[in-house]
């Protein structure tokens, strides 16, 4: 059977046995008819809030807070309509905030294709970038003792707006809300405690568990959130083409409660029992630019692989490992994935990025992880304790006739963007 796998801006095709290989998506829903009306019917009957233009009044700094270039949000669709209605409110001042968390400033390029280049040229731009200590204040102190610093632009805007879109997510349940603001406009130091080895290492910091159903992670991300909230939020969902398919406006909780269920319904999907080899992606370009975010892909798959598994990621990897960030330089320093986990709570590794290497390991101890990619050579995959792939298809007949007998394969053509679960 022919599988076509999300890879970079295209679609990788496959060739898997018949008869022993299930494919998972997300159930497809079809883009709204008008995005642009959707948006604007949202922004003006919102849910749990006034309408946006009724918490803005004349002389306001507004804060619209924004995805940056690693997620797919289609910000040059989604700001222009709520732009329009904030631009009735006169002498209002606009900063738009680039939600970097822990990643890289993107480049004035980048900021075009993100906001359009109208958006790009028009408003105050301003990235929260963890290098620039200075620019973030304190807003409170979480029930564990640590500061809560967020970006100043942030915090003293009169209204703050935040906007992303709603996903699975691998161990936040899910993206968009809260995520927003922490830690997407979080200092380093605050992201570092949000994220820390005994919270990423919760069995129920999951994909699809939320912070009112028990996810120790997502209930510390809106902890911090709860400290400054966003006056408004506006959040979309997307379908395999990024068309926007449901639109989630209004009061921070509510209105990401909304959306969460919308994404529950249309994401996660049920199989029957373990499978001895899956094969998933990161769901295309943006997502699977770099390894770092692969990881994503490669802990789904792991939901529904059984122990000794074997798991096949397909991620084109175009920015690399990166190399900017920690994440290349703990997995090149480590000896192995076990040893990793052994020692990650020591203080050496309390720096940016270890989540994302704690969570590959967590992965690669229950299953063997192939990489397909052209963005990296063979050395550098297996520097990243990953087993090179050059042919799926090829890897896939190779590894059903070594093992032989009731082989199942499962593929994830959307990665990251089903929830795949075995069924109690």
């Amino acid at each position: 059977m022919r599988v076509e796998l999300a890879y970079g801006r295209t679609w990788l095709p496959v060739e898997l046995p018949d008869g022993i290989t299930d494919v998972v998506t997300p159930k497809f829903i079809e883009g709204v008819p008008n995005e642009k009306e959707a948006l604007r019917e949202a922004l003006r009957n919102p849910i749990g809030s006034a309408p946006v233009r009724e918490l803005v009044k004349p002389g306001d700094t507004v804060a619209i807070v924004f995805c940056d270039g690693t997620r797919p949000m289609p910000s040059s669709r989604v700001l222009p309509p709520l732009l329009e209605e904030l631009e009735t409110v006169p002498d209002i001042e606009i900063i738009l905030i680039n939600a970097l968390g822990t990643h890289r400033r993107n480049t004035p390029e980048e900021l075009d294709q993100i906001l359009g280049a109208e958006i790009a040229r028009k408003y105050k731009i301003v990235q929260s970038y963890i290098g620039e200590q200075d620019a973030y204040v304190k807003v409170g102190v979480s029930k564990a003792g640590y500061d809560i610093r967020l970006r100043k632009e942030y915090v003293e805007a009169d209204v703050r707006i935040v906007t992303g879109f709603i996903e699975p997510h691998f161990f936040a349940g899910f993206s968009g809300g809260p995520k927003l603001v922490a830690p997407g406009v979080a200092s380093g130091d605050t992201i570092m405690n949000l994220h820390n080895a005994d919270l990423i290492g919760d069995s129920r910091s999951v994909w699809g568990l939320s912070y009112r159903e028990g996810n120790p992670l997502s209930q510390a991300i809106m902890e911090a959130a709860r400290m400054c909230p966003p006056t408004y939020s506006l959040n979309v969902t997307l379908n395999r083409n990024h068309e926007i398919t449901g639109v989630f406006a209004g009061d921070l909780e509510e209105a990401h409660q909304v959306g969460i269920e919308f994404v529950r319904k249309t994401a996660m999907q049920a199989v029957p029992e373990p499978y001895d080899i899956v094969i998933t992606t990161n769901s295309g370009y943006p997502l699977d630019q770099n390894l770092y975010q692969t990881v994503k892909g490669m802990s789904a798959a792991a939901r529904i692989v059984r122990e000794g598994g074997v798991i096949i990621a397909a991620a084109e990897c175009s920015d690399g490992y990166p190399n900017h960030g920690n994440y290349r330089d703990i997995l090149l320093e480590s000896p192995s994935m076990c040893h990793f986990l052994e020692h990650v709570r020591e203080e050496r590794y309390n720096i940016t990025d270890r989540w994302q290497v704690q969570i590959q390991a967590m992965v690669q101890v229950k299953a063997d992880v192939y990489l397909y990619t052209d963005g990296l050579t063979d050395e550098e995959v297996k520097a990243a304790h990953l087993k090179p792939c050059h042919d799926i298809s090829a890897l896939v007949k190779e590894l059903v006739d070594e093992r032989g007998g009731n082989v199942r394969i499962c593929v994830l053509p959307e990665g990251p963007m089903t929830i795949p679960y075995v069924e109690e």
